[in-house]
């Protein structure tokens, strides 16, 4: 029987073009390149050859001694980074960071950093955060489940074969192709419905390592000519380098489309080692490619934080030219120390017995986790006791007068100099409306919220996305003094419209917004609120648009009576606002409108607008003359690119309050 045991050179060779791929995309292009895809193709390909060959030696699977030796060589080197990614959340990063540094920094030791992501891809209000210096994560989670899976799926297979007397190889290989099949029809199914979620999903994504694990149980058996293995070899390496160029990997992967990078190195593992001096073998067995290969592993750990650490240090999106040769320059040199004075110096050799590999591994992991785990319990401490100075300091109203400034000049100018400003940073990220918490959280939930007056005789309804919904605060003051009954119809990234799929987040129709839309009409129609409150259009980061759907809803809502009062959406900005405040300080970070904002609300240009609308715009209360500073009234306005703190939107009710009965002409009650 062949032997899949044979020492592959070509290996490294691909590790390397791989990790360099990652890095490449990652510093200067911002986007993803499917160098990842390869790693996980590869762990596939490598770890299912060991595990088979135990099986086949030993009759066996023993999790054990995998698992002890798995994880002395791989989380030394982890626990290193994740050390000092958690010294430069305390030392470099702002305090709105630390907080959720410390908390993945436990998900990526415990290896499901993967789902925190993933869970923020569909937690709109987590979306804006900044870039996570441990997101790259993700896959090294994933990997660490498939080693636990794949030791089921083995040892299930070895067993089968034992009991029908069949080869643990077939049993192996029918094993890898069923989840294969299984994994890929899932991948593409939830690629199409939620791709960010999909991304993150390890049942998504099995399907590539179990590619790897059916070419390692083939491969010995394929022989193919010379010739066809050079052209394989330069065919896969060709569509390795050209698959982040062409394809958007970030919103197109992980379904199908993955077979491009997976199929790619699939061809150069099948080209092996041709001897032809026209081979690709011959440039992927070079030995500076091979040394990369060999500290990919360190190379890949390292040079996403160290960028991250860069492009905050410069306020920057993307690096420069120089400053990426920067980042890669560090972060080869950082992956060159670690392989040298952790991972060679702490691989599990023949010598090792199970116990010293586990308690090598235990050394490491274990003062990772506490220490980020008693990192996160004093943040929590330490918001907890913030929150309570925050109430403390908001009785103050001559000192935090937020948008009052704007309409008592006299009130701006005797404002008391040098006031910390309210949120503080460190819980600015947590500054919601109550209607996102506990008991009262609304969002998304198909029951009827109600507060204000809940016998009022006039009826608000606030409608539409997170971006109404963070009026909340001046609607239910505006509401509980003039009587109303406020009502709260709202569900993060969905507007209010029949066309659900504008969402620049979703990128797809969303049905479960359409459901939800026609949950809330049947509400409106029930309840005949006094007037529905929504958004007019949306704003993003570099324009303005008004939608047709918002219309349709329009003329919804004028069938049953139901006056609307159209708000003009508020400026959208490319970085969060609190990440400026920690960096320049407030005075200095000022924002223009434009372009997120046009210079004529497009709203104006709809057509067929019913009489029951009117259009408002509470932007200048945000935005004065253009300009939307990051502090008003000692109050920080946004707490991430596009949402107002719960704190400034409070002092918003006066012009809330007027702006409505403006609209509809009501009184206030003693008037």
């Amino acid at each position: 029987m062949p032997s899949s045991h044979v020492y592959r050179p070509e290996i490294q060779g691909l590790r390397a073009f791989a990790v360099l791929l990652v890095a490449v995309y990652h510093i200067w292009f911002g986007r993803v390149s499917g160098g990842v895809d390869v790693f996980l193709f590869l762990t596939g390909f490598l770890i299912t050859g060991s595990l088979l060959r135990g099986v086949e030696r030993d009759g066996r699977v023993q999790p054990v001694a995998f698992l002890a030796r798995l994880a002395r060589r791989l989380f030394p080197a982890a626990a290193v980074v994740l050390l000092a990614v958690l010294l430069m959340g305390w030392l470099l990063l702002p305090g709105t960071r630390q907080y959720d540094v410390a908390c993945e920094t436990v998900a990526s030791a415990l290896y499901f950093e993967n789902w925190t992501l993933a869970s923020n891809t569909v937690d709109y209000l987590a979306r804006d955060k900044p870039l996570s210096p441990l997101q790259h994560f993700w896959s090294l989670s994933i990997q660490g489940q498939f080693y636990l899976a794949w030791l089921v799926l083995v040892a299930l297979a070895a067993a089968a074969a034992k009991a029908l007397k069949a080869s643990p190889r077939a049993a192996v290989l029918a094993g890898c192709a069923a989840v294969f099949a299984g994994s890929l029809a899932y991948s593409v199914a939830a690629t199409a419905e939620r791709q960010q979620w999909a991304y993150f999903d390890t049942g998504a994504r099995l399907w590539e390592f179990a590619l790897g694990g059916m070419l390692a149980i083939a491969l010995p058996f394929l022989k193919l000519p010379e010739r066809v293995r050079v052209v394989l070899g330069w065919t896969g390496l060709a569509a390795l380098l050209s698959c982040g160029a062409l394809l958007e990997v970030s919103t197109m992967f992980p379904g199908w489309i993955a077979l491009w990078p997976t199929g790619a190195a699939l061809l150069v593992i099948v080209s092996g080692t041709t001897g032809s001096r026209w081979g690709a073998d011959r440039l992927l067995t070079w030995r500076p490619l091979a040394a990369v290969g060999d500290h990919s592993y360190s190379l890949y750990l390292w040079h996403w934080p160290i960028l991250v650490a860069y492009l905050y240090i410069a306020g920057r999106s993307t690096a420069t030219v120089l400053g990426g040769v920067l980042v890669l320059g560090l972060s080869l040199a950082a992956a060159y120390l670690t392989k040298r004075f952790v991972e060679d110096r702490t691989a599990p050799r023949r010598t090792s017995t199970r116990r010293w590999s586990v308690a090598v591994a235990a050394a490491f992991l274990v003062p990772v986790v506490v220490t980020a785990g008693a990192a996160q319990a004093q943040l929590a401490e330490r918001q907890e006791r913030l929150e309570a100075e925050i109430a403390e300091a908001l009785e103050d109203g001559d000192a935090y007068p937020g948008a009052a400034v704007l309409d008592d000049p006299a009130l701006a100018e005797s404002l008391p100099e040098d006031m910390p400003l309210l949120p503080p940073l460190e819980t600015v990220a947590q500054d919601l409306p109550r209607v996102y918490k506990g008991e009262d959280d609304c969002d998304g939930a198909r029951r009827l919220c109600v507060f204000g007056d809940a016998e009022g005789q006039r009826t608000v309804a606030l409608v539409g996305a997170s971006r109404i919904a963070h009026y909340f605060p001046a609607f239910e003051q505006a509401a509980l003094g003039n009587g109303w009954r406020l009502l709260v119809l709202s569900k993060s990234s969905c507007q209010f419209t029949s066309e659900p799929g504008i969402e620049e987040v979703r990128g797809e129709f969303d049905a479960d917004c359409a459901e939800y839309n026609e949950w809330a009409l049947g509400q409106l129609e029930e309840q005949r609120p006094d007037l529905v409150v929504t958004l007019s259009g949306r704003a993003h980061t570099d324009d303005e648009r008004a939608y047709p759907g918002f219309v349709d809803r329009w003329r919804e809502l004028d069938a049953w009576g139901i006056p609307v009062l159209a708000l003009r959406d508020l400026p959208r900005f490319p970085d969060p606002v609190p990440e400026c405040v920690a960096r320049i300080g407030a005075g200095a970070c000022v924002f223009e409108a434009e372009p997120s904002h046009d210079p004529t609300d497009p709203s104006a240009a709809l057509e067929d607008v019913p009489d029951n609308v009117a259009f408002a715009d509470l932007t200048p209360y945000v935005c004065p003359d253009g300009e939307c500073p990051a502090a008003i009234g000692n109050i920080l306005v946004y707490r991430d690119t596009s949402h107002l703190t719960d704190t400034y939107a409070a002092t918003l009710a006066p012009f809330v309050e007027r702006t409505v009965l403006d609209a509809t002409g009501w009184q206030r009650p003693g008037t």
